[in-house]
């Protein structure tokens, strides 16, 4: 058996055509989009497969989409190579929820309510709030968090060595990137996002996210999954209803998660989604390790013939 940690990406990895030929050539993939369909009462599926990209990238959209499409993934890949065991899991935000139910935290049905919810609640506090993002590249981490503070930002992502996201009002955003480069800080570019994901802004969709985690039912995960607040294992379920909740307004603690994950011994990490970014991170973080990107049809048969 092969041991791996799986990854699943988060909100702004998506793409219009993901998953199609996946669903075209395996029964199982066909099936996870079928019923995520019948659960949402929408045809998801078709917003995946078609676009336009501007409906794909709705918050709303993108992120059943995308939980979808990893799990997808994950069964197809699965059942291809039966010698992969699975032995613990981490999702960037969103990805977070994936992971939990890649590890039987939620059953697939609940997992995708409770991911179309946090999407919705995310989505009414982009338009209630003027908020922005921007990423922060060549800085120390002092440095960021001493400039998030002064402008009354929040810092929403550690990523990996030189590369954080801050989050935030609008103004606040502006006036750190106008500033950034005095303060030692390489490059700050503001990022094409709908609002300022894991600030406060995003205080009132953690509320009802909250309320959402306290009505679902939620088991010990069968899988060892690294949360994103904490950036340590968690596993009981009243603590992972917080965590899960705490994260909407907090900090994405990735580069921490992973070298947890390497100091536990963990040597093959496997990123379900597409787009590649978890695995870029991880050559940032540690280049020792080996990586697989799993995010369409020829690269999983691909990575089924390496494992």
């Amino acid at each position: 058996m092969k041991e791996a940690v799986l990854l699943f990406a988060g909100q702004g990895a998506q793409r219009v055509g993901m998953g199609r030929d996946l669903v075209a050539a395996y029964p199982a993939a066909a099936t996870a989009f079928e019923k995520a369909d019948a659960v949402l009462g929408r045809s998801l599926s078709t917003v995946v497969f078609e676009g336009p990209e501007e409906d794909l990238t709705k918050t709303a959209n993108c992120q059943p989409a995308l939980f979808v499409h990893g799990l997808a993934m994950l069964e197809v890949l699965e059942a291809e190579v039966p010698g992969l065991k699975p032995v613990a899991a981490a999702g960037l935000s969103l990805g977070e929820m994936t992971a939990h139910t890649a590890a039987g935290t939620f059953g697939y049905e609940e997992g995708l309510r409770l991911v179309a919810t946090r999407g919705a609640l995310m989505d009414e506090a982009c338009t209630a709030t003027d908020g922005a993002m921007a990423a922060m590249i060549g800085g120390g981490e002092e440095a960021v968090r001493q400039l998030a503070d002064d402008c009354g930002v929040d810092v929403a992502n550690f990523n990996a060595p030189g590369q954080i996201v801050i989050s935030g009002s609008r103004a606040g955003i502006d006036q750190a990137v106008g500033q950034a480069k005095a303060r030692g800080i390489r490059i700050a570019k503001k990022l094409k996002v709908a609002g300022a994901y894991h600030s406060r802004l995003m205080a009132g969709a953690q509320i009802k996210l909250g309320e959402a985690l306290a009505a679902a039912e939620v088991s010990t995960p069968a899988l060892s999954v690294i949360c994103n607040y904490l950036a340590d294992e968690v596993s009981e379920p009243d603590r992972i209803r917080e965590t899960l909740t705490r994260q909407v307004t907090g900090s994405v603690r990735w580069e921490e998660s992973m070298r947890l994950l390497l100091a536990r011994g963990h040597q093959l990490f496997i990123e379900l989604g597409p787009g590649k970014v978890l695995t870029g991170l991880m050559g940032r973080i540690d280049k020792g390790v080996e990586t697989i990107a799993v995010e369409d049809r020829e690269s999983l048969e691909a990575a089924a013939a390496r494992l």
